[in-house]
This record gives C-alpha cells, structure tokens and sequence, in this order.
C-alpha cells in the first residue's frame, strides 16, 4: 500500500523538476498508491475523446493535468520552498464521559523555520 506523504490536498507546491520545472500551483489530488500529485495547472496534457453516441457529451480535445511525481514538488511556505517534516505533540484528549487524557498528535513542521504548517 501508499505510505505516508508530507504533501497534502490544498498545499501550494512548487516543481522543481521535469518540463513545468518553476512552475506553481495548488494540490488537487493525492493519489497515494502511485506516490504522485495531480496540481492545478501543471504537467497538462492533450486527451482525444470519442463522442458518446447517445446525447452526452461530444468528443474533441481535452487538455487536463496528469499526475506528477511527488518527488518532483516542494511545500511552498512564504516566497520560498521548504522541506517538510513531522513532530509528535502532546495534547490532551477528552473521552466523552468528561475524563481527559494525555496522547501525542503528528503535526507537518516547516524544516527551514521549524514553524508548523
């Protein structure tokens, strides 16, 4: 199975390698089983589509994103990237009798200001 990925739906990211090497953009998908991203406006290609003989849609040209490798993308923090890493906090939970108990939660954590993301 997928194992754990620093890069989450919603990040800002930015690649740093391949043809959209610069470029910026929004996580759109996770896909964890591949250990890629899908990212809003970036690795974009040209899909021909048939035509869906009952009404539907008709076919032609599709440009969509394609997913990119997540080892080609960087967490964008500020005006610059960051790598990411992990921290175990320790925080107080409430069971719902009203009894409060101590665990420890992971929170992403920016290596190059070590603030949380």
């Amino acid at each position: 199975m997928g194992k754990h990925m620093a890069i989450k739906k919603g990040d800002t990211v930015k690649v740093i390698a391949g043809k959209d090497k610069g470029a910026q953009g929004k996580v759109i998908t996770v896909l964890r089983e591949d250990d890629r991203v899908i990212v809003e406006g970036v690795n974009l290609v040209k899909r021909h589509t048939k035509s869906a003989q009952q009404g539907g849609t008709g076919g032609g040209i599709i440009t969509a994103e394609a997913p990119i490798h997540v080892s080609n993308v960087m967490l964008v923090e500020g005006d610059d990237v960051t790598r990411v890493g992990f921290r175990r906090d320790e925080v107080t939970k409430r069971r719902p009798d009203g009894s409060t108990y101590s665990a420890t939660r992971s929170v992403r954590v920016s290596r190059k200001t070590g603030k949380e993301i």
